[in-house]
């Protein structure tokens, strides 16, 4: 049976000269690619350790498993170059039996520099260095269970919906000989249905994976048998549901309108980078969960197998994608290729993913014909390699609705920043119903839009490009009405769910971020816009005073936001009631300010409160200097 030697441990690290002990995860961009000045370390670096012979019986082999090594990398087992990989964010296998000895080296040269071979090259996020997810060493039989392909995990599960029953079929990928046996375990392991290789096994009376209503899923086990003994084994969860997409009404699941209301999300965190822990993956699920999305963008490239399985279990709807970002490269193709081949063959099985995407803002920059061509090449494979999801892009801004490249996919979402990177909301609406009124038969969503705001930054006359909190809130509120006035929408997602790095950033005060989150780069502060979608998206009862941290305030009175999914809140100041409103989602109410205002809200049994202080003037430290305002689109250049 296969067996898995996690290497994370014990590695030395070479870095212009300098040799460290590190174990991986690991990015040597955790600070410089966070501190702004696009002048973060792009280089070749070196990761070696030795490794042990494992255990091994007659004619087992063995393999070397990388989850993620950005951007690209040579491997060197026992001084014989033994594989190379294009692209930062899939998993990647190289038999290496042949050259194994007792005590064995390996080396990795990892190289992030630019490269107008391999994306993503130009985009508004951090490319950090580094060997970044899991390192495995694999033991498997002769006979296994394919690993050699596209680090596919060796079986390929398609289950479809027939009246009351589940039809599943398997495609289990063998190396060598043997007889698959397949076994559908439900949620309890309990034996469903029972067969072999590429048969249709049926369930019946089958509990659909029913997205945040009910995540139910199932097991595929598929054993490969030789002599009658079992020598491999491999197992995937997976769901049955159906969906369709209306354009214009939107999202069904299993036969339901479904909205599809959400968040994008990037993987970094602080000083370490993209080199996250499960228990940040968890924590970053738990927010997600909390404020109620139905579905998430995972952008803008292959997220960790942790995470999808994470989708899956707790119901979120996955929109996937390739890093074929922002500017075409004529001599990348090959590799965009590759980077979709790999993502649709790792994560096929996700009950969660919906749609493969193409590409994101690919009209940023100039290009040829080529683009488009390669867009047509990229969406037919998608459909003959995968043909039960569609597939979407995400569209530039000032893209015209009549481009051709939103001819080629099944779906198309639109980022749109009108209200912050350009005046006048309405303009977002207006364009939105532009595109549905000239392609009333191609679902449209909105893929992107958000707006800046620092914790620290407030103003009670908030306008656009003062990075406040408050701000942000009216941003939201106004991109609420624009979804909510327009049910076509197949899906909205926003950006972001949490600040990331983009180290050639300099704004809102702290250079080489991107503060358009919901919530802070360290996860520790939910901004007010939070608990905007909460309200609307969340059935767990609660109610929040906005402008806790607008705590020092001028003149005579004040206006305090409640946001709740409650239909009635009552505020008080200092025990005396203020006032009493129903409605839904925002409660506003004019307060006179005194010297110290001890805010009160309540919904039903639900409670929060708030300390307000009055100041003779203005706190400078709200309100952003022209010095340190830097540039919302410095990243461009």
């Amino acid at each position: 049976m296969r067996r898995f030697i996690n290497l994370n441990k014990g590695w030395k690290f070479t870095k212009e000269g300098t040799v460290t002990d590190v174990d991986v995860p690991h990015t040597w961009n955790g600070v410089d690619g966070q501190d702004g000045g696009n002048d973060y370390k792009r280089l070749v670096c070196k990761y070696e350790r030795t490794v042990a012979r494992p255990e091994m019986t007659d004619g087992e082999q063995v393999y070397l498993e990388f989850k993620g090594v950005n951007s690209s990398c040579k491997v060197t087992f026992n001084g014989k170059e033994v594989c190379r990989h294009d692209g930062g964010y899939s998993k990647f296998r190289v038999n290496v039996t042949e050259q194994l000895l007792d005590d064995n080296k390996l080396e990795v040269e990892v190289d992030n520099r630019a490269n107008e071979t391999v994306y993503p090259q130009t985009a508004d996020f951090t490319f950090y260095g580094g060997i970044y997810r899991d390192v495995n060493l694999v033991v498997v039989d002769k006979n296994h269970f394919d690993l050699d392909y596209a680090g596919a995990p060796g079986i390929k599960v398609t289950p479809t919906v027939e009246g009351m029953a589940g039809v599943v079929k398997t495609e289990a990928f063998v190396t060598g000989e043997g007889d698959v046996k397949i076994t559908v375990l439900d949620a309890a392991d309990k034996v469903v249905a029972e067969g072999g290789n590429n048969e249709e096994l049926t369930v019946p009376n089958v509990r659909l994976w029913n997205g945040r209503i009910d995540p139910y899923l199932y097991t595929a086990k598929a054993e490969l048998v030789v002599g009658g003994k079992v020598v491999d084994e491999v197992k995937t969860h997976f769901g049955f549901r159906t969906f369709r997409i209306d354009p214009d009404k939107g999202f069904f699941l299993n036969g339901k309108s479904y909205p599809l209301r959400g968040v994008c999300r990037h993987q970094d965190r602080p000083k370490i980078g993209n080199a996250i822990t499960k228990a940040m993956h968890d924590e970053d699920m738990s927010m997600i969960v909390e404020v109620g999305a139905t579905t998430i963008r995972l952008a803008h490239y292959q997220h960790d197998d942790y995470f999808y399985d994470l989708c899956d279990r707790y119901g979120l709807v996955v929109w996937a994608e390739i890093p074929y970002i922002s500017r075409h490269m004529d001599g990348a193709d090959k590799n965009a290729m590759s980077q979709m081949k790999e993502l649709i063959s790792q994560q096929y099985n996700h009950p969660s993913i919906v749609c493969w995407g193409l590409s994101n803002e690919i009209t940023m920059h100039r290009a040829g014909p080529d683009r488009l061509e390669f867009h047509k090449k990229l969406n037919d494979f998608c459909h003959s390699y995968d043909p039960t999801r569609p597939t979407v892009i995400a569209v530039y801004m000032v893209a015209m609705v009549r481009n051709k490249l939103n001819y080629v996919p099944d779906l198309v979402s639109y980022n749109l920043y009108h209200g912050w990177y350009l005046p006048f909301f309405t303009l977002s609406g207006k364009k939105l119903d532009r595109f549905h009124r000239a392609h009333p038969n191609t679902p449209l969503g909105l893929s992107e839009y958000g707006a800046e705001a620092m914790p620290n930054l407030h103003s009670a006359s908030p306008r656009r490009g003062d990075n406040t909190e408050e701000f942000q809130c009216i941003f939201h509120e106004k991109y609420l009405d624009i979804i909510e006035a327009r049910p076509y929408l197949w899906a909205t997602h926003v950006w972001n769910m949490y600040d990331f790095a983009a180290d050639a950033r300099n704004q809102g005060g702290e250079p080489g971020m991107n503060h358009k989150g919901l919530v802070t780069f360290d996860r520790k502060t939910k901004k007010d816009a939070f608990y905007l979608y909460k309200a609307h998206w969340s059935s767990d009862p609660f109610v929040h005073i906005c402008g806790k941290r607008f705590a020092n305030r001028c003149g005579e009175n004040m206006t305090v936001k409640v946001y709740s999914n409650g239909d009635e809140v009552q505020l008080y100041n200092n025990g005396r009631l203020v006032g009493q409103k129903k409605g839904k989602y925002k409660f506003e109410f004019s307060v006179n300010l005194e010297n110290e205002n001890n805010l009160e809200a309540k919904c039903g049994s639900l409670t929060d409160t708030a300390v307000i202080k009055k100041v003779g003037s203005p706190d400078p430290s709200y309100k952003l200097s022209k010095k340190n305002k830097g540039s919302n689109k410095s990243w461009e250049k």
